[in-house]
């Protein structure tokens, strides 16, 4: 197996350094919503990049909406028509390891995140007894997100790239089980899976597509535990010039198997939600390091007992600069 970084082009091995960031958090947790914040693996999530560190700054926005006669459980009690709107910064660093693993390229990266959560509710149901409590309710909180480590190790095989990943979540973030508008999820989480990327250097087409599966562990303020969740995303561009890339993104996300505890008074409440938009990302020479700018939205559909609407990731990332390929030495002249 060669080294990625030698086989691909330099603005190829740019664009796969900067987009393969460590994983994101969810912005909320039981409510149907999961700890894997979908779309955030998409083009170019397989391909190997260059050795070194890699930092990324993403702004992530988004508006959610459940409905005024949508039930979401949260803290052992139902939450009638929820609506949320995050506004949060994420911060990744990750290091990318030259000596091969498994014959393919290792990396490490930590990502934190801050920024405010609003969020309302129109109704809330204290219990499964019919004890409803009418009105409305809002509340705004600005604090930290968890802390989420990512493993990843990737191959490459000519246009055929190969990723598989662990990621968990460290619950050190902003949480209050008593409020509406937390940052961090409330408990631990773990989330493994893989992924393929179709690269093309020489006609500029690109395919990826990653899946994993989330196991949670119990929220011990709320007695809930949300359950196992199978996620894809993918990513889809064509590099117009050898800095301009265009494309499609979207991710599917589907809950498997049932929320327990005491606290999962609605039953099963398996969720389940897909999203489509479009991207844009521009590479910028910087020397010895390339940054690369990317825009990219998506809007919900199909979605089930979680909330829907839709969300624009705008990252900025920088990493060392690929290689050039090596000249051949001028011929010797004969005297």
């Amino acid at each position: 197996m060669t080294s990625s970084f030698k086989t691909l082009t330099p603005h190829a091995a740019v664009i796969a350094a900067l987009l393969g960031i460590t994983a994101l958090p969810a912005v909320a947790d039981e409510g149907g919503v999961p700890f894997w914040l979908s779309g955030q693996l998409g083009s170019m999530a397989a391909v190997p990049s260059t050795p070194g560190w890699q930092a990324a700054v993403i702004y992530y926005h988004s508006s959610l909406s459940a409905g005024s006669g949508t039930s979401i459980p949260r803290g052992g009690r139902v939450e009638l028509g929820l609506n949320a709107k995050p506004d949060l910064v994420f911060l990744n660093s990750t290091y990318v390891f030259a000596q091969p693993l498994f014959g393919g390229q290792a990396s490490l990266g930590l990502t934190g995140a801050f920024g405010n959560m609003g969020a309302s509710i129109s109704g809330t149901a204290t219990g499964p007894l019919g004890n409803n409590v009418t009105g409305s309710r809002s509340e705004s909180t600005f604090g930290v997100a968890d802390l989420y480590p990512m493993f990843q190790i990737k191959w490459n095989h000519g246009v055929n790239n190969f990723m598989t990943y662990v990621t968990g979540d460290i619950p050190v973030g902003t949480y209050d089980v008593n409020s509406i508008a937390n940052i961090g999820i409330g408990h631990g989480a773990i989330d493994a899976g893989g992924g393929y990327t179709y690269l093309d250097p020489k006609s500029g087409y690109e395919f990826s597509i990653a899946t994993g599966f989330t196991y949670n562990f119990r929220n011990t303020d709320s007695d809930y535990r949300n359950g196992v969740n199978w996620h894809v995303d993918w990513g889809a561009s064509k590099f117009l010039t050898k800095q301009l890339l265009v494309g499609a993104v979207g991710y599917y996300y589907q809950q498997i198997t049932a929320d327990t505890g005491s606290a999962a008074i609605l039953g099963d409440f398996k969720s389940r939600i897909a999203g489509a938009g479009p991207q844009i990302g521009y590479i910028i020479p910087m020397g010895e390091t390339q940054g690369y700018l990317n825009l990219k939205g998506y809007y919900e559909f199909e979605h089930q007992n979680r909330p829907q609407g839709w969300n624009v990731w705008l990252t900025f990332a920088m990493s060392p600069a690929a290689p050039r390929p090596e000249s051949s030495p001028p011929p010797r002249i004969r005297k």
